[in-house]
């Protein structure tokens, strides 16, 4: 009789499938226009994010634009291979990562530390200024960024430069000379975006709840403690969700900013794997062997999403997913 009646109206776990898709729809039916908020976004992803994936294919192809990807002919792993043994490999690796080093130990720390500094300002209209004298850089393309530095800096009448010289009787030229590359493409990096950085910090504050500040003012814990033991609790899984995903882009040292430092007598520490891209693919036509080396950058940085989130768990954080 049970056979006769799950012949007729499906297995158990059919139902149960049925039962979700239909609470599914009736979710989507509820709340439609949210979910039609959504759809530009989920476009967007598709469109410009996954649909571009099957481009990967070209890494492993000698690819031709006249015979597009389905007739390029495959060579396996013929340009890992190429990449792995260029004379440049080393010097691309170093440099790549000593900058994303120099990022993560400079330039992340400072937005939560710019947060907690503003989170403690009381005067709301200083407060505001103050962000927004921060927020600005971010919307100023690099190359004005480069061009106001190049002003600062040049040795041929360069503010910053003609001071030194009063004080000291001698110029640094701190555009030009490679010791100087790293230390430039850093102090960029944190001018431009630092302020930018704060507002997912800032949003997390705003969300600490204040009569945990009153009970601890209460049991006569001062400032220092008060951030110590209530301010970066309240922002830790923040911070760490961001730290994964700053790990996701560590190969990323950032195109435009980079090949707008470089001249040829910084190139031997500023050439890094996005230049190299651009240079092997862009100028000199070689698609396959620029998409391999952005596969490997693609698989570096997952590799790091996937072991950061793990330890992430393992901490007791929540990770990113």
């Amino acid at each position: 009789m049970k056979q006769d009646l799950y012949a007729e109206a499906g297995t158990p776990d059919l139902l149960a499938r049925k039962g979700k898709y239909g609470t599914l729809l009736k979710d989507i039916i509820r709340d439609k226009w949210l979910y039609l908020m959504l759809l530009p976004g989920v476009l967007y992803f598709i469109v410009f994010k996954y649909v571009p994936m099957y481009g990967v294919s070209m890494a492993f192809q000698d690819y031709r634009p006249h015979l597009g990807f389905l007739d390029s002919p495959w060579v396996g792993l013929k340009h890992f291979q190429r990449f792995f043994s260029e004379p440049q490999f080393g010097m691309l690796f170093r440099n790549t990562v000593i900058l994303a080093i120099y990022n993560l130990v400079f330039f992340f720390p400072l937005p939560i530390v710019l947060s907690l500094m503003l989170n403690e300002v009381r005067r709301a209209k200083f407060k505001s200024f103050v962000q927004t004298l921060v927020y600005i850089p971010h919307f100023v393309s690099w190359v004005v960024v480069v061009g106001i530095f190049y002003i600062l800096l040049t040795t041929e009448n360069g503010i910053l430069n003609e001071l030194l010289y009063q004080i000291t009787g001698k110029k640094i030229a701190f555009l030009l000379e490679a010791e100087w590359f790293r230390t430039m493409i850093i102090t960029q990096s944190i001018w431009k975006e630092v302020g930018w950085g704060t507002v997912i910090f800032l949003a997390a504050l705003a969300g600490v709840d204040l009569q945990q500040y009153e009970a601890a003012r209460i049991d006569g814990a001062g400032r220092w403690r008060q951030l110590w033991h209530i301010t970066l609790p309240a922002i830790r899984s923040t911070i760490v969700i961001l730290f994964i995903l700053r790990l996701g882009n560590f190969m990323d040292s950032g195109f435009e900013h980079i090949f707008l430092m470089l001249t040829p007598t910084n190139r031997e520490v500023g050439e890094v794997f996005d230049t190299y891209v651009y240079t092997k693919g862009m100028t000199q036509a070689q698609y396959s062997y620029s998409a391999a080396v952005g596969l490997f950058k693609s698989a570096v940085g997952l590799f790091l999403v996937l072991g950061s989130n793990w330890l992430a768990k393992k901490f007791g954080e929540e990770g990113i997913y």
